[in-house]
């Protein structure tokens, strides 16, 4: 098998092979240990921050390079195990979590305050919010099956819940091959346009909304986006936008059925310590509802980074009004929100330029140009 691009993969695929699941040594602990030491003797400022602000040496380097390089492969995602987050402070937790970042890509911004990491946590926060603002990662719900906005999405799990959580996966090749053996005509479908709502977190001078196919158009590249409670806001809340049709409703019903079936639907229990690295464009995710301990500390907690990688694969051309920039290896993708600053554009630069990415200023794509190639 070539395992040089994502394959799909079942349960049963996971549960027998389990190299995607890497676990950190006591040496490379004692690496990200020296590093976070030295960060915290630098007193730098996130964004004013490199690499070299947080040196790691071959061994814990090469423990995250390699985790990284396994979500651009034959499993599309990697579970690494053992940061010591059980003795780290949470200031210490996130200035950790920020320089392992700078070595292996560009971290996104996120949410309509634009910012590049987010505690996952209850926050009583509403899911599916009527105001079409909903912030799922803040709530104790369940969550829909859906990809987030960067090449990869990484979870560190900081605290674990008192009971559920769980996280479900599933390789979006072994899912949209399902449903093609059932319904070809339906895939066809899920290659056409979605409107999807923004839930406030695009720039001033885009509109609300955008149009991104489920299912991408290149041949050589699998690609998948679904996120449905966008849809549906979007269907709501903008009457301007064409209607979902009764037959793109029915592949979106078929392709949340073969997701959730328990034949390629992997779940899995985060445990303390614990890094997902999921490739967005081929893994679906989603989590059970969980209830938290009372004590502050010990609820359930999360840290979110979205990361623009440099091995990442070519998006298709009709996705640039959402992505940006489809180029291979490009910063892309975020949502940019209302608040970002000169200062994450400088680093944005900077960091592209140490990884050997393309980059280019932010300018939103238009809808007429979003089926142009780059």
């Amino acid at each position: 098998m070539n395992t040089a691009k994502p394959q799909g993969w079942t349960t049963e695929d996971a549960r027998l092979d389990t190299s995607w699941i890497q676990r950190l040594s006591s040496a490379e602990v004692a690496g990200f240990d020296r590093a976070l030491a030295h960060a915290k003797a630098c007193g730098k400022s996130w964004l004013a921050m490199t690499a070299a602000d947080f040196p790691l040496d071959d061994a814990a380097r090469t423990a995250l390079q390699r985790a990284f390089a396994t979500t651009q492969g034959r499993w599309g995602m990697c579970l690494l195990k053992g940061l010591p987050v059980d003795r780290w402070s949470e200031e210490d937790t996130k200035l950790a979590y920020w320089g392992m970042g700078l070595h292996v890509g560009v971290a996104r911004t996120q949410n309509p305050a634009s910012q590049y990491m987010n505690d996952v946590r209850d926050e009583g926060a509403a899911y599916k919010a009527a105001n079409g603002r909903s912030r799922g990662y803040n709530t104790k719900a369940g969550l829909d099956f859906h990809m987030d906005s960067a090449d990869v999405v990484a979870l560190l799990c900081r605290r674990t819940a008192k009971t559920g959580g769980e996280s479900l996966v599933a390789s979006t090749i072994a899912v949209a091959a399902e449903l093609a053996r059932r319904r070809p005509d339906l895939l066809e479908v899920l290659k056409q346009p979605y409107y999807h709502h923004y839930q406030g977190s695009q720039d001033p001078e885009q509109p609300p909304y955008y149009a991104c196919p489920i299912i991408g158009s290149d041949p050589e590249h699998f690609t998948m986006r679904v996120n449905r409670k966008n849809i549906v806001a979007a269907e709501r809340d903008f009457p301007e936008l064409p209607r979902v049709t009764p037959q793109q409703w029915e592949a979106l019903d078929l392709l949340e059925e073969i997701m959730a079936d328990p034949r390629w639907c992997f779940r899995m229990q985060l445990e303390q310590g614990d890094v997902q690295l999921v490739n967005n464009y081929v893994i679906v995710h989603s989590r059970t509802p969980f209830e938290d301990f009372e004590e502050p500390d010990r609820k359930r907690h999360l840290l979110r980074l979205w990361l623009a990688v440099p091995g990442s694969q070519p998006l298709p051309a009709d996705w640039a009004e959402y992505f940006i920039d489809p180029r291979p290896g490009s910063v892309r993708g975020g949502l940019r929100g209302s608040q970002s600053t000169d200062e994450f554009a400088a680093y944005e630069q900077r960091q592209a330029a140490a990884l050997g990415m393309a980059w280019r200023p932010w300018a939103p794509v238009r809808r007429r140009e979003a089926a142009v190639a780059a």
